[in-house]
């Protein structure tokens, strides 16, 4: 059974309003939406159910998710080069700060360019891509989701700087501590055990 104009309009603006900004790809979830609904049109179900269970059926996450999922698709080489990149700059801050810390205790050169080095390498570069790259996945998560990844974040990275301070003793570093101890704390821990204890009830 053919859906009505009124019907069909009301699963394009649904899917319009859900987040989906590729028009062509609304088109095509639109499509689809529509189509198994008029198979399954005629058993006894009303509208509004057969559109739930269609759409349940297609993205069970959302179909913000479906974007999430095509973009990935077609930017795909360009991200996997980007996390070669961004793992890279991980491997080798973190290689040069254990050097550089190693040196430091052997009391030989080059410790504090290498400590330096690493440090600089993964709280400018690594950690904010990896925020960022994080940050794709989040987005389209609930608002708890959000805060949870902004808070950890921003605790990690100002715990990250203290630690940057007080190993070439600059001041403000025990400051910076006590406040991504705070962050962690009272901003980040309060959102991942609300987020645990929502999956566990569900």
């Amino acid at each position: 059974m053919k859906l009505s104009t009124d019907q069909e309009e009301y699963v394009y603006n649904l899917v319009k309003t859900s987040g989906v900004s590729i028009e062509s790809l609304q088109n095509d979830i639109v499509d689809h939406l529509c189509c198994v609904i008029e198979t399954q049109h005629g058993k006894g179900k009303p509208f509004d159910q057969l559109l739930n269970e269609a759409i349940n059926d297609l993205a069970p996450h959302g179909l913000k998710q479906l974007e999430n999922q095509t973009l990935f698709l077609l930017n795909s080489n360009r991200i996997i080069l980007m996390k070669k990149f961004m793992y890279s700059i991980g491997f080798i801050g973190a290689s040069s700060l254990t050097i550089g810390i190693t040196f430091k205790l052997m009391h030989f050169p080059m410790a504090n360019v290498l400590s330096t080095a690493g440090l600089a390498l993964l709280l400018l570069v690594f950690m904010p891509l990896l925020a960022l790259d994080h940050y794709k996945v989040a987005i389209s998560r609930t608002v708890t989701e959000k805060a949870k990844f902004i808070f950890g974040f921003l605790s990690v990275a100002i715990m990250g700087i203290s630690i940057f301070f007080k190993f070439f003793h600059l001041q403000g570093a025990s400051v910076l501590l006590v406040l991504g101890a705070f962050l962690f704390a009272f901003g980040y821990l309060p959102f991942l055990f609300f987020t645990m204890y929502k999956k566990a009830v569900s």
